[in-house]
């Protein structure tokens, strides 16, 4: 930790921006780091890889954010050796239940439970710190010899020989591709002039943890509410990740109560199955929207992860998209490159954007729909969904399908979500 705190001192100046590199990534987000190292493992040591994020300065310690890991994500990161690095810290989540109902409500019957393993003995999703996994994936990137420039990507210039990069400092690097990890307000896919579909929805997400008195044996449980999902997601030991959706004005109302009206207000909503509970981090609270980028790529550019698209968080799968994002494009580019082709092309890119497209808009759809009907105080349309829930759940093969999708293990899968190296 105290290399992130203090800045990257990586060896031969690898804290510095090469004068070329064959790809540049804007970004040291989780999903940015992760391409990193999986096209240093597709590509060779002798590739020039280099990652340019000013946040590399500062330390990981302060997101106490906790993302699910899906089964298929985490294969990935086992094949680029992050996994081994963090599984101690991460809490597989073995069943789930789905509960509807009033916010005063004292009964939460039951409507959906979902319980197995994707394949015997591998848990369909695990809980693990964003900070824990942000650590080890900068860690590995700094030891792999990738380029970690604490600087942000301030201009771009493409031509049909590559794109020159200038750094924030007003240093250039001539790549032959660059890649946009730099969020949902990517500065990267303005430049490039690619337009945002996106729309606010009235939530924000109120993020903390907690410690509970009863174990929670890896049970994950989200309760749907009037304004929005309530999750509660098992983390290490007697603590669990909350996420907590509701409208924009409450969210930070309730954030900002004193701790013993807080605590009320947290008592009505997660119920008694852990036992007495108490936060142990202070709330943070995130806006929710949807936006989707028309184009996941442009000249010489690739976008990725939250660039590309955001999602609603109520099936917990912003993080696992950008990691299937890095999937796909970490082939396409290791299989041109490994055949003498230009990586950059647009028939690569095309390839990587026809491998994502479809399957983000459906994720993004599905999501969109699911906090309009589950979101709103409609007794009329919280009979139809109870209905709609009960019957799923007497149907096996329709939850197991539905496990493998939130997976990432239906349809064309890459190489590295099915645990197999590039």
């Amino acid at each position: 930790m105290e290399a992130m705190q203090s800045g990257i001192q990586g060896e031969s100046g690898r804290n510095t921006l090469p004068a070329r590199a064959d790809i540049v990534i804007a970004g040291a987000g989780l999903a940015g780091l992760s391409l990193a190292l999986a096209l240093r493992d597709g590509l060779g040591r002798e590739a020039e890889i280099a990652v340019l994020d000013p946040g590399l300065n500062r330390s990981f310690a302060g997101d106490m954010r906790a993302s699910a890991i899906a089964a298929g994500a985490r294969r990935l990161l086992g094949v680029i050796g992050a996994w081994q690095r963090v599984s101690d810290a991460a809490e597989p989540i073995r069943s789930m239940v789905v509960t509807d109902s009033r916010t005063r409500d004292v009964a939460r019957p039951v409507f959906l439970t979902f319980d197995g393993d994707v394949e015997p003995g591998e848990p369909f999703a695990h809980m693990i710190s964003n900070a824990v996994l942000q650590q080890g994936l900068a860690d590995l990137a700094q030891e792999a010899g990738i380029h970690l420039v604490a600087e942000p990507v301030a201009t771009f210039a493409t031509d049909r020989s590559g794109v020159a990069v200038t750094s924030g400092s007003g240093a250039t690097v001539r790549a032959q591709l660059l890649v946009a990890c730099d969020g949902a307000k990517s500065r990267l896919r303005s430049m490039a002039g690619i337009q945002n579909v996106a729309w606010t929805y009235d939530q924000s997400a109120i993020t903390f943890t907690i410690e509970h008195e009863r174990p929670h044996e890896g049970r994950a449980e989200e309760h749907f509410l009037p304004p929005g999902p309530f999750a509660v997601l098992p983390m290490r030991g007697n603590r669990a990740s909350i996420v907590w959706t509701e409208c924009t004005e409450d969210a930070k109302r309730i954030a900002a109560l004193p701790d013993f009206l807080f605590q009320e207000e947290l008592e009505q909503r997660i119920g008694h199955s852990l036992g007495a509970v108490r936060p142990i981090s202070k709330p943070g609270v995130y806006p929710l929207g949807f936006a989707m980028a028309r184009s996941f790529i442009g000249e010489r550019l690739a976008l990725v992860g939250d660039a590309a698209h955001l999602i609603h968080p109520i099936a917990g799968q912003g993080l696992n998209m950008g990691l299937r994002d890095v999937a796909a494009l970490a082939e396409a580019i290791t299989d041109a490159a490994r055949t003498g082709l230009d990586f950059a092309s647009p028939t690569v890119l095309e390839r990587y954007q026809r491998w994502r497209r479809f399957d983000t808009l459906a994720m993004g759809v599905a999501t969109d729909g699911l906090n309009r009907l589950f979101s709103n105080r409609s007794d009329a349309l919280r009979l139809v969904r109870d209905m709609g829930l009960g019957l799923v759940d007497r149907m096996p093969r329709l939850k197991g399908l539905f496990i493998r999708d939130a997976a990432g293990l239906t349809g064309s899968v890459p190489k590295l979500l099915r645990g197999e190296a590039l």
